[in-house]
């Protein structure tokens, strides 16, 4: 069920070049979200930006009993909307709906996730680790342990724009960094990396379109299950206004699913990517 509820901001802090963590109080919103899902955010008392804007979850904030109380979004400062939510203060409310959108697939019983992320994408992933390796539950269901083992392959510009690696790191998570100016981890793309290492899959993706697309392309040649994260634009969040369509592969021929309600996680397989 989509809640639309008021949040009220406990901290927004800078992670990295540009990147920010908005730390939002909303316990009811927290308690049925999960990996993968995402939230429509919007500044209230503003009509500029007048619509939301999709964030992905980073995680869930938990009290000291162990009870989800809060929500962690990080951002990238590109737009009007993320330079107002960059000045949003400690005590300041922001408004928010979801859970959003489909979530990343489980794999139990499966020795290893490789996740593949470029620019912002890493943010979904952090909550999916913590899910597959079964040190937290999400949306009422139990920590279960899934995989054995879950590593990270992440792009980006430079060294500055790397962001959450600690985190992912403190979670168990094994990461592998690329960068194109060479400042941190291998020189090039992330996919480029990827293909040399050739770890073991199923993947999952989020980040630029090419990056996804080579990522489906790289992990179809090996014969393994990838799915993918779109980061498209959207305006309502729920499936109403049918501005987030992406091309999709059908028996019946080329068609076209809604990436809030459809996805926004989908088999980069059912992808028409040309």
């Amino acid at each position: 069920m989509i809640l639309q509820r008021p949040a009220v901001t406990v901290e927004n802090v800078q992670l990295a070049e540009r990147t920010f963590r908005i730390r939002l109080e909303q316990p009811e919103i927290a308690r049925s979200i999960r990996p993968g899902q995402f939230l429509m955010l919007r500044i209230p008392e503003t009509t500029d930006p007048l619509l939301g804007r999709p964030f992905a979850l980073y995680d869930t904030v938990l009290d000291s009993g162990g009870e989800p109380v809060g929500l962690d979004v990080v951002y990238l400062v590109v737009g009007k909307m993320t330079t107002h939510l960059m000045a949003v203060k400690a005590g300041e409310p922001i408004e928010v709906w979801g859970p959003l959108g489909n979530g990343f697939p489980k794999f139990p019983n499966i020795d290893q996730v490789t996740c593949v992320a470029g620019g912002i994408g890493q943010t979904p992933f952090l909550a999916y680790v913590r899910e597959l390796l079964g040190t937290r539950g999400y949306a009422g269901q139990p920590a279960v342990r899934q995989v054995n083992k879950v590593s990270l392959y992440y792009g980006v510009r430079s060294a500055g724009f790397a962001a959450g690696v600690e985190d992912f790191r403190q979670a168990g998570c094994d990461v592998r960094l690329a960068s194109d100016d060479g400042t941190v981890g291998t020189k090039g793309f992330v996919t480029q990396l990827l293909a040399a290492d050739k770890p073991a899959g199923p993947f999952v993706g989020c980040g630029p379109e090419p990056m996804l697309k080579a990522l489906a392309k790289l992990t179809a040649s090996w014969n393994a299950s990838c799915h993918v994260s779109l980061e498209t634009p959207m305006a309502c969040g729920f499936g109403a206004c049918f501005s987030c369509v992406t091309p999709v592969c059908t028996p019946a021929g080329r068609d076209y699913k809604r990436v809030c309600v459809e996805g926004p996680v989908f088999d980069a397989a059912t992808l028409a990517w040309d």
